[in-house]
Order: C-alpha cells, then sequence, then structure tokens
C-alpha cells in the first residue's frame, strides 16, 4: 500500500488533484522549479517558469462545488501567505523575474478532474 493509498479519502483525492495539476502544468509549457516548497508553515505548491516569469499556482482540489467553487476558498489570508512564501522563495533563489500568482481549480469528475486556470488570480498589494 502506498503512503497516498493510507491517507483519508479528502486528503488522497487533493494530493491527487496536485499530481494531476502538475501533470497540466508540465503539458502547458511550463517549467517546474518546485512543488510543494515550504517557507516556515507557508506552502507554495507548485512554482513554475513560462516565458520569463515565475508563476506560482495554488491547487484548490474538491469534491463538489456544493458549498463554494474551489477557488474561492483562496481567501485573502491564503493570498497573504502565497504571497509572503513566493518572496522568500524569489529572495532564497536570487530570482528577479516577474511573479505570477495563479490558480488551478479542480473539482472531482468521476475518475478524473475538471480543471480551471485562473491567470493573475491576484496580485500583492503595495
Amino acid at each position: 500500500m502506498s503512503k497516498v493509498d493510507d491517507m483519508p479519502h479528502h486528503q488522497r483525492v487533493g494530493k491527487e488533484g496536485e499530481i494531476f495539476a502538475r501533470e497540466w502544468v508540465l503539458r502547458n509549457g511550463y517549467k517546474v522549479l518546485h512543488t510543494n516548497w515550504h517557507f516556515g508553515k507557508k506552502e507554495l505548491d507548485i512554482v513554475a517558469l513560462k516565458d520569463n516569469t515565475i508563476v506560482v499556482f495554488e491547487v484548490k482540489t474538491r469534491l463538489s462545488d456544493h458549498w463554494e467553487e474551489p477557488k474561492d476558498a483562496v481567501k485573502r489570508r491564503k493570498q497573504k501567505n502565497i504571497i509572503e512564501a513566493a518572496d522568500a522563495y524569489v529572495n532564497q533563489y536570487g530570482y528577479e523575474q516577474e511573479v505570477q500568482f495563479d490558480i488551478i481549480s479542480l473539482l472531482r469528475k468521476g475518475n478524473g478532474f475538471e480543471l480551471e486556470h485562473i491567470t493573475d488570480a491576484f496580485y500583492p498589494t503595495l
């Protein structure tokens, strides 16, 4: 049995969603630099590079959109944490490219996922 099989169902679906999202990112011409990169308790799901832009993907996976769309779970506080972690990331690795924040919203559909990619989903505030 794999580590994923031992997870509770919702965690397993989330992990499967991250794998699906990473594969989608690669298929769409991005170079994945890191997955699940941590800055303290803050995490960047996927950090990629495309067209000289660092793209930070927040991946949200849900079994249904009954209560809210997955993308709507990325509230302002979560955005602030992602922005802070991204700032630490570019400083640590010495990147000088523009940073873009995207959301990959996934809904479980049978054995697969329905994917929505939201480009420039949010921006750092000054």
